[in-house]
């Protein structure tokens, strides 16, 4: 068994945050470049041009690639011979207070969503995903998820008659609808299965993966691949304002789910995908 004190996560965890919100990762960077050889119209390569400047200008000045500096989004893979000792939601929380105040970055919660909006003032409490994995890591994956692109994410549940030509209608009317509102071109991910509660999971948890890593099952990476071809013939393009490119990727996750529904999710991140990774 090894003992892992959370107190020592609050520096790491704030610097994770300030980490994510300055400094793209080298994929998300690479989407882009890759976005700017592929985009026949000029506005969309002049936005393209101007996102990756401002991403380069963010990462050596350490200020905030965007002003929504998102909800605080964590993934935790602890291994069940490892053992906590303190509360490992209350290290997360300290250390996404920590980082935002830190790191100047935009406080944007609500402690209360419908009669009293008033900010939190700290960012939190952040969102928390746990799950227990073999051996004695610890492992946290921090998503950075802003509002614009998370208000345009919807999920349905489908009846399986509605099969993969029902998923794909419901993919492209949902892309349709969000047009710039999402900040594209965006990271796109779906989550299929489950029931009500897991699809939307699923569809964020798919955004984690590596930009443009295809799913380890053949059926599905087809699927990635068709759904971003299909994407990108809507014409949305960058910012909204025409293009070839309006998704640099497409990320699919699915679970079993009931013989009676389909249930499928979609969750976008902007062109701003940030995300940072701690092992301890």
């Amino acid at each position: 068994m090894r003992v892992i004190d959370t107190e020592i996560l609050v520096e790491r965890i704030a610097e994770m945050c300030i980490q994510a919100a300055t400094c793209l990762p080298e994929d998300v960077m690479s989407g882009l470049q890759k976005a700017k050889t592929e985009e026949k119209s000029p506005v969309g390569s002049a936005i393209l041009d101007v996102l990756l400047e401002n991403a380069a200008l963010a990462k050596r000045e350490r200020v905030p690639i965007c002003q929504d500096t998102g909800v605080a989004v964590f993934f935790v893979d602890l291994g069940h011979e490892a053992v906590l000792q303190g509360d490992l939601y209350e290290a997360i929380s300290k250390g996404t207070a920590l980082g935002y105040k830190r790191g100047y970055l935009r406080m944007s919660i609500a402690g209360e969503p419908l009669f009293d909006r008033k900010n939190t003032g700290t960012n939190t409490p952040p969102i928390v995903h746990v799950r227990l994995v073999p051996g004695d890591a610890l492992r946290i994956t921090l998503a950075a998820k802003g509002g614009g692109s998370e208000n345009m994410s919807a999920m349905a549940m489908l009846k399986p008659s509605d099969g993969r030509a029902g998923v794909e209608k419901f993919v492209l009317e949902t892309v349709r609808k969000a047009g710039g509102n999402a900040c594209p071109p965006m990271v796109v991910g779906i989550g299929l299965g489950g029931n009500f509660e897991i699809a939307p999971y699923l569809a964020k948890k798919a955004l984690l993966r590596q930009l443009g890593e295809p799913h380890p099952d053949s059926r599905y990476a087809d699927f990635e691949r068709e759904m971003l071809e299909l994407i990108n013939k809507t014409g949305i393009g960058p910012q909204g304002l025409g293009g070839k490119v309006t998704a640099l990727a497409v990320h699919v996750e699915y679970a079993p789910c009931h013989i009676a529904s389909l249930p499928v999710a979609v969750n976008f991140n902007c062109h701003v995908a940030r995300h940072a990774v701690l092992e301890v």
